[in-house]
């Protein structure tokens, strides 16, 4: 039996008495790529947060590789990492000195040869001496990505990775996920309004409807049942 890299019981959250998540109940194995699909507002990047230790959950357990995110917080963050457009930066600190700060807090090892690899396999090294806010929205969505990679993160949590990139870019981007997890056997979980994006890279699929999840389990198996129709004629016909 595979042993657990997410999983989270009962786990919910309200804000001002408005209930964003509800009774979320995941056990995610070991490797592999996991999706995260649902309308605005579904509670998507608030389920993330939470799993980073980012947003403290109303009710419920989460347990990161077996280990209780509430009592092992500190230990487990150290082999984590994260990306959303939603959390930028520090405006003023160049890209390099953001990259820098990072390496730093998670005890990256020879973290300038690091910082030099991955800026070149993402293209971002004519961005390292700009300034971090005065980047485009497409140009923060790569260096938050190698924000994200600079520890090798055994569990990364990708909200929206290719938010505001061009076609090639994402295409890009994706490709280069999907060669990160086969080469370090990392459990990534991604949220994403696109769905071709989600059908070429996730084999286990979490829907959201409403802060609860409408369906969880494989995607293929999910496209059998429905006539091996596309996520996206499943997401319109539900939507009628």
């Amino acid at each position: 039996m595979k042993k657990s890299s997410v999983k989270t019981i009962n786990l919910s959250k309200s804000y001002n008495g408005v209930q964003v998540l509800k009774d979320i109940c995941i056990d995610l194995p070991q490797s592999g790529i996991f999706g995260i699909l649902g309308k605005n507002g579904a509670g998507k990047t608030t389920l993330l947060a939470m799993l980073m230790g980012l947003i403290t959950p109303s009710e419920g357990d989460i347990f990161i590789f077996e280990k209780s995110l509430n009592e092992y917080k500190y230990e487990i963050l150290k082999f984590m990492n994260f990306q959303s457009p939603y959390v930028e930066l520090p405006k003023k600190m160049t890209v390099f000195q953001n990259l820098v700060f990072y390496a730093r807090l998670y005890n990256v090892e020879s973290y300038n040869l690091k910082i030099s690899k991955l800026s070149s396999d993402l293209k971002i090294k004519d961005l390292l001496e700009k300034n971090y806010g005065n980047l485009s929205s497409g140009q923060k969505t790569r260096v938050n990505l190698c924000k994200a990679l600079l520890n090798n993160p055994k569990l990364l949590l990708l909200d929206e990775p290719t938010a505001s990139l061009d076609v090639i870019t994402s295409e890009f981007i994706r490709e280069y996920i999907l060669k990160f997890q086969k080469k370090n056997k990392s459990t990534i979980l991604i949220t994403s309004h696109d769905l071709v994006e989600i059908e070429k890279m996730c084999s286990y699929l979490i829907i959201l409807d409403k802060g609860k999840i409408s369906y969880k389990g494989n995607l293929k198996n999910l496209m059998k049942t429905n006539n091996n129709s596309s996520l996206l004629d499943l997401f319109l016909k539900n939507d009628k």
